[in-house]
């Protein structure tokens, strides 16, 4: 009778739920408290629901004569959601609430559900979110907001398009970020036409910051009519290589990640660089809509095969100081299950040596800075030759020493990224260090602003190899032959990687884990591209690693060295790379 009991707990909460939410209402003294009380009280109810179907529902022996009660419930379950959205109506009717303030509640849970997919980092939550979000225009909750003559009560309005357009960003939903764009556009216009208020210049940069974010990918991909291809690049079911037969690799798994982002002049939104955002989606699995994902019939997972749906945990720091990103990095590595590896992701401003060091330690040949001070900002080499004391908010390598005695997998995209080739593994667990070129050739550099081309390497190798090859379009056709044949390419990597005799096991180690094993592979990818095109002439032009790997069996392997000009004959940019590169360095 399991199935009753939960029928019957659900009943009792849900009357309870009734119960507390007209005792709010009552309460409505104090405006704020009572919308966040509301959103709350939505949010725990939908909680205990669906832990109630998922437990319901997890055994496959039900009786016959109990699956009319699942069905009841289902249908109650349904019911409810119909009899809350009428509870939209009776607020407004009954207690006097405006729209204005339903949308705000609407909002608040949107936003709680967007905040949760930033604790848990699972991107089912950014569906939800949207959900909320458009609800809002849908139903046109905020159109009467300009008629009250309430400047405050427009910004609400405004936050809520930002907040919308960050969710859409994420979720790639770029022809909704278009339309809000607009919409957001007009909305600030009358705003600023109507109030004479402080802050019309921070919106006008908002503007400013999403339409260059949205045009920061520097290879369009159209259709046959000319409309563009939204293209994804987290991590899909067919992205990574699978493991063959034979590979002996690691069983650790990626579980925390920290995104580090201060690159001077990069575009952002949101506090949101181009680059974290690049990584945040390299780290994520293509997002599903957590209710038809829970309400699937049928669908069983096995006990002894793990879910595939996990992300790992990410902390995103815009421009952290020292001990705000020492915190972050104290708590995760605490809080590390077993078996589990710890992802640093640095995309900062180089900090160079002062001067002449009498030694060669970790804290000697600079590091990245993570927080720009107002007082030494000066393009993206930062010096202080007039101080003798080092950068305080510089991260060093000796830095991280302290973590490495857990697995430790860093990524370094810096114009400094060569001091973290200085690493010195003191604990011998699993370490690697994925290091950027620290220069480009000069026709790429102009492009910084939109992205490091290492960091896109790391997120789309495709439109990256694109990108150097002089590309700015593609027909979808052949994008999608491109991407087929990239995925051969990874394969080969793979294999290359996991037959070598002479690579450093920390790699290996590694390689069991889908969101390094792609890394890895793409960081191969990036280093063979850049070594065999004719434009990166220069040792510092070239990715490194620490350790670092065997050149003759990967960077420089002759059989990708074919699989790169394979590639350069499909898009017909064979005469930009270098036949045989051994021979012309």
């Amino acid at each position: 009778m399991h199935v009753k009991n939960y029928f019957r707990t659900w009943e009792i909460g849900a009357q309870q739920s009734r119960a507390s939410i007209s005792k709010g209402i009552r309460k409505m003294g104090e405006r704020r408290n009572w919308d966040w009380y509301i959103a709350g009280q939505i949010k725990k109810t939908e909680f205990t629901l669906k832990e109630t179907m998922s437990s319901g529902g997890a055994e496959d022996d039900i009786p016959q004569g109990e699956r009319k009660t699942v069905t009841d419930f289902c249908y109650l379950l349904d019911k409810s959601k119909q009899l809350f959205n009428g509870l939209r109506q009776v607020l407004d009717n009954r207690y006097g609430l405006k729209r204005w303030q339903i949308g705000e509640i609407a909002s608040k849970i949107g936003q709680l559900y967007y905040h949760y997919y930033l604790r848990t980092s699972e991107t089912s939550y950014l569906n939800e979110a949207f959900s909320f979000y458009s609800a809002i225009r849908q139903r046109s909750y905020y159109s009467q907001v300009n008629k009250e003559d309430r400047p405050e009560l427009v910004v609400k309005k405004l936050r809520y398009y930002a907040r919308f357009i960050v969710v859409c960003l994420l979720l790639n939903k770029m022809d909704v970020v278009k339309d809000l764009v607009k919409e957001l556009s007009d909305e600030i216009e009358d705003y600023t036409h109507r109030f004479n208020t402080e802050d019309q210049v921070e919106w006008n940069l908002v503007l400013q910051e999403v339409a260059a974010f949205i045009e920061a990918d520097p290879v369009m991909v159209l259709n046959d009519d000319n409309t563009i291809v939204i293209t994804s690049n987290r991590l899909t079911e067919t992205g990574a290589p699978l493991l063959e037969q034979g590979m002996i690799v690691g069983q650790l798994s990626l579980a925390d990640a920290l995104i580090i982002g201060n690159c001077n002049n990069q575009v952002k939104f949101s506090e949101l660089t181009v680059d974290m955002f690049r990584m945040l989606q390299a780290l994520e699995r293509e997002p599903m809509n957590l209710a038809s994902q829970m309400n699937k019939p049928g669908i069983q997972e096995s006990a002894d095969k793990p879910t595939k749906r996990e992300n790992p945990h990410k902390y995103l720091l815009y421009k952290p100081t020292f001990s705000q990103l020492y915190t972050f990095l104290a708590a995760s590595f605490k809080e590390l299950p077993a078996n589990s590896v710890l992802l640093i992701y640095l995309s900062a401003t180089g900090v160079f040596p002062t001067g002449r060091s009498d030694g060669e330690g970790p804290y000697d040949f600079g590091g990245v800075l993570t927080n720009s001070n107002r007082d030494i900002i000066n393009g993206d080499a930062v010096h202080k030759r007039n101080q003798s004391h080092k950068e305080m908010h510089c991260l060093h390598p000796g830095d991280l020493y302290p973590f490495t005695r857990k697995p430790l997998f860093i990524i370094v995209d810096s114009s400094n990224s060569i001091a973290y080739k200085n690493f010195t593994n003191l604990f011998g667990q699993p370490l690697v260090c994925l290091l950027s070129p620290t220069t480009y050739p000069k026709a790429l550099q102009d492009q910084s602003q939109r992205g490091s081309l290492f960091t896109l390497f790391l997120n789309n190798p495709l439109m990256a190899f694109l990108f150097v090859s002089g590309l700015s379009s593609m027909r979808r056709g052949l994008w999608e032959k491109c991407q087929e044949y990239l995925r051969k390419i990874n394969r080969d990597i793979a294999q290359l990687l996991t037959h070598s005799r002479s690579i450093d096991q920390a790699f290996l180690q590694f390689f069991g884990d889908e969101f390094l094993r792609l890394l890895l592979t793409r960081f191969v990818f990036c280093s063979v591209t850049m070594r065999m095109h004719k434009a990166f002439r220069e040792t510092r032009n070239y990715p490194e690693s620490y350790p670092q790997l065997p050149r003759d069996e990967t960077v420089e392997n002759p059989h990708l060295q074919k699989n790169i000009l394979e590639l350069a004959s499909i898009l017909d940019v064979r005469n930009i790379f270098f036949e045989n590169s051994m021979d012309d360095y």
